[in-house]
């Protein structure tokens, strides 16, 4: 008759048990389902671009197409300067996206490829220490 017993007082201790710990699982199922889900992605707005010449970079808004020549130097503060490469936005205010704009390097050491990824324009960037050779030309269709 003991032997009997135990398993009926048992029974009431797993079933309790079970119950509770299913209860809070569909709770805690039902709190996660209510928080929206939200992912984040980070889009640099600026991003610079090696050249083929090791003391300069081209800076780059990708939001607006507006570019930058930077050059630093490890002598002198005379070595370090940022010039306009184009320094009127390519896109209205209402049309600015980060990341819309990337640089390509072509195998000319001075010259890039500036695409739009949103409306696939495209334009030609030269860079150059002598402000008369820099240009920023569109590439038509």
């Amino acid at each position: 008759m003991k032997k009997l017993m135990l398993p009926f007082l048992l029974f009431p201790l797993f079933a309790i048990g079970g119950c509770t710990g299913n209860a809070s699982k569909t709770e805690s199922q039902k709190a996660e389902a209510q928080e929206p889900l939200v992912q984040t992605y980070t889009v640099e707005r600026y991003k610079l671009f090696p050249t083929q010449n090791m003391w300069t970079f081209i800076k780059l808004d990708t939001q607006t197409g507006q570019m930058w020549q930077l050059q630093y130097s490890v002598n002198d503060d005379k070595g370090r300067f940022e010039y306009d490469l184009n320094p009127n936005a390519l896109v209205v205010n209402d049309k600015k996206v980060n990341g819309r704009f990337e640089l390509y390097p072509t195998q000319n050491i001075y010259n890039f490829i500036l695409l739009d990824k949103i409306d696939g324009k495209a334009w030609q960037v030269q860079w150059s220490f002598d402000e008369e050779n820099r240009a920023v030309l569109p590439i038509n269709k």
